[in-house]
């Protein structure tokens, strides 16, 4: 009998041997699987790249452009605050004339002040005008940044398209590769049935097994459970020691507390005492005060 069971148990670890042998083939195939994956991806990612610089490019073109416009518009603030700078010159030089010369009279006064005012209006109108330039500019600006964009997003799916076709075309397997496959997914089919058959056959093995360990399993679970509830209940004291110390902890802490509510209040005594003290030398010092006088 014992020799049966050992030739049992060297069938099973063969079997075993066996089984770990096919995980590896299976491993190997997966590997190489993931290989091909990744050689895809670099393909892709070799397209992205192309795609990426060519983007980089167009977008390098629409930020000097929109740098050389924003160049221009800080040239004409910079010509719009020379002309202010013109305009409060001569204002400065009008001023300066008419302190030099005799006293202004009312109706040259107005003429000033009313061309002052034109000139202020004219230059409302001039910024007036130049902002809603400004603003057509940009809107313009924007409408052929949208349809930039626009343009970008279908080349993108023009590409998207591409992309998924060039998948497409290299998953299409051929007729050869197709029965090749065929075959092997028999092959595995037919392995997988010996599989559930050793392991159908490993089952009544065990089963056998069982019938005659399920005796000695009851003892020995029904000790596993018993000390399982020692375990329990040592975790359970150690619990409640732990909740002492925690307590002991506590009691000190307030014992602490009261100690220095004590000494706080013997401090407040001294300096009451303190206090007290210097009462009573005030008076003293009012007496010795009054028997002088």
């Amino acid at each position: 009998m014992r020799e049966r069971e050992r030739e049992r148990e060297r069938e099973r670890e063969r079997e075993r041997e066996r089984e770990r042998e096919r995980e590896r083939e299976s491993e190997r195939e997966r590997e190489r699987e993931r290989e091909r994956e990744r050689e895809r991806e670099r393909e892709r990612e070799r397209e992205r790249e192309g795609e990426a610089k060519i983007e980089r490019e167009r977008g390098r073109g629409k930020d000097r452009e929109r740098e050389r416009e924003r160049e221009r518009e800080r040239e004409r603030e910079r010509e719009r605050e020379r002309e202010r700078e013109r305009e409060r010159e001569r204002e400065r030089e009008t001023n300066r004339r008419v302190k030099n010369n005799s006293v202004e009279g009312p109706w040259e006064k107005r003429k000033r002040v009313g061309e002052r005012d034109r000139e202020r209006e004219r230059e409302r109108e001039r910024e007036g005008e130049a902002k809603i330039e400004r603003e057509r500019g940009r809107g313009k600006d924007r409408e052929r940044e949208r349809e930039r964009e626009r343009e970008r997003e279908r080349e993108r799916e023009r590409e998207r398209e591409r992309e998924r076709e060039r998948e497409r075309e290299k998953e299409r397997p051929t007729e050869g590769e197709r029965e090749r496959e065929r075959e092997r997914e028999r092959e595995r089919e037919r392995e997988r049935e010996r599989a559930r058959e050793r392991e159908r056959e490993r089952e009544r093995e065990r089963e056998r097994e069982r019938e005659g360990e399920t005796k000695i399993e009851r003892e020995r679970g029904r000790e596993r459970e018993r000390e399982r509830e020692r375990e329990r209940e040592r975790e359970r004291e150690r619990e409640r020691e732990f909740e002492r110390v925690r307590e002991r902890e506590r009691e000190l802490e307030r014992e602490r507390e009261r100690e220095r509510e004590r000494e706080r209040e013997r401090e407040r005594e001294r300096e009451r005492e303190r206090e007290r003290e210097r009462e009573r030398e005030r008076e003293r010092k009012n007496g010795k005060t009054q028997e002088h006088t």
